[in-house]
């Protein structure tokens, strides 16, 4: 989703950052943020630096005061097709070509961007130093973290909430006794290695 104040495109620059990239389930998820200088946002860092409640709190100011943001994701389904850093652009470009008005700048956290209409720059660690890199990181860590716990909703055995899919020695625990689930990706190592040995996939 994404909603917008009225603004001179040519001078709008968003920041961007993904959530996910490391997990073996769920979808990997990409966010695009326009800050509005004259609505400035106390405490924006890299979400990892966060605890939870000061995310969330962070995440409802961001969608109040922004300009202009959106949250996107790709599916386990396209990681398995793309590979996860494809699918990581994927997500990042549809965060972006969801913004309207559509920004003339995407400023990228890390080294790599996905092709976009607009200009883009990547800044290695620009979650820490980018605000609007770090209002991205952000929404997109707080909406995949609540998609993690609907999938713990659907498959409780395997405590999506507690680790959001992480490779925790827990999870690994978990996933060795209980297979794997639809919602791991088959393309990650651990995941492949328990199938391999026949932990089959729950139903």
């Amino acid at each position: 989703m994404a909603r917008a104040r009225t603004a001179d495109p040519a001078q709008l620059a968003c920041g961007v950052d993904e959530a996910g990239r490391g997990p073996l389930a769920g979808p990997v998820f990409a966010a695009a943020v326009i800050l509005d200088p004259e609505a400035p946002i106390e405490g924006l860092r890299d979400s990892k630096k966060l605890s939870a409640a000061r995310r969330e709190a962070l995440g409802l100011l961001i969608r109040e005061r922004a300009l202009a943001w959106s949250v996107a994701s790709a599916s386990v389904a396209e990681i398995d097709a793309l590979n996860i850093l494809q699918a990581t652009m994927l997500a990042m470009r549809r965060a972006v070509e969801s913004l309207a008005p559509a920004p003339a700048l995407a400023r990228i956290d890390g080294n790599r961007a996905p092709l976009l209409r607009c200009r883009v720059e990547t800044l290695v660690g620009g979650d820490a130093t980018e605000p609007a890199i770090s209002a991205a990181s952000i929404l997109a860590k707080t909406a995949r973290d609540a998609v993690l716990v609907e999938l713990h909703a659907a498959w409780p055995a395997y405590r999506f909430d507690v680790h959001k899919g992480y490779p925790t020695a827990a999870h690994l625990a978990l996933l060795r006794e209980h297979g794997a689930c639809p919602e791991h990706r088959r393309s990650f190592g651990p995941v492949r290695a328990v199938l391999a040995a026949g932990g089959g996939a729950l139903r």
